[in-house]
């Protein structure tokens, strides 16, 4: 059976998106996509290998438009400016694309190559902010490592309306990326 004329992956992995952005992951399923697209289910098996196929290459999508956002904040930034760019960049990601960012860290099959080169390209991108604060190789991966629990932290706690004071968030998330950056100088061995 030959794919639909129009129907592509990028269309199908876009309302995939948006049912998970909106919706929540756990309400993106087969028959939900294909009744947004308004086709039969199995049309779906002409693009991607079922339910996991679907979740593997939206966790790749995920992963490549969390690096494209960030990428893009920190362009021509080095340093502290870069971190604080590139840490606004990751929370305004998670908060517009609360679905498709659960699915970067949910990968199916976090082994699989696709999910491997897309999640190490967003790595390298992370190491490479921390060369202005000449770190050993081993340094930065930890605080790579930092840097995304601290981020991850917040963007989860945020989405799960875990902060009920009445304090603005942008506020604490500038003092927490600012902590963190005074905090590198015990990690620079």
């Amino acid at each position: 059976m030959s794919p639909r004329i129009g129907l592509d992956l990028t269309t199908l992995l876009l309302a995939a998106a948006d049912i998970a952005d909106t919706q929540g992951i756990d309400e993106l399923s087969l028959a939900a996509l294909a009744k947004k697209l308004n086709i039969r289910t199995p049309s779906l098996y002409n693009h991607i290998d079922g339910l996991p196929g679907l979740r593997m290459k939206l966790s790749v999508y995920g992963l490549e438009q969390l690096y494209a956002t960030t990428h893009s904040a920190v362009t021509d930034l080095t340093g502290d400016d870069a971190i604080r760019a590139m840490s606004a960049a990751y929370l305004a990601f998670a908060r517009a694309r609360p679905g498709v960012y659960e699915l970067t860290l949910r990968a199916p099959d976090p082994g699989h190559p696709e999910v491997v080169e897309a999640g190490g390209k967003l790595v390298r991108l992370l190491v490479a902010l921390f060369e202005d604060y000449n770190m050993t190789e081993d340094a930065a991966l930890h605080a790579v490592r930092c840097l995304r629990s601290v981020l991850h932290g917040f963007a989860s706690l945020e989405q799960k309306g875990a902060f009920g004071l009445p304090l603005d968030l942008d506020v604490t998330f500038r003092l927490l990326v600012d902590t963190f950056i005074a905090g590198l100088q015990t990690i620079r061995t």
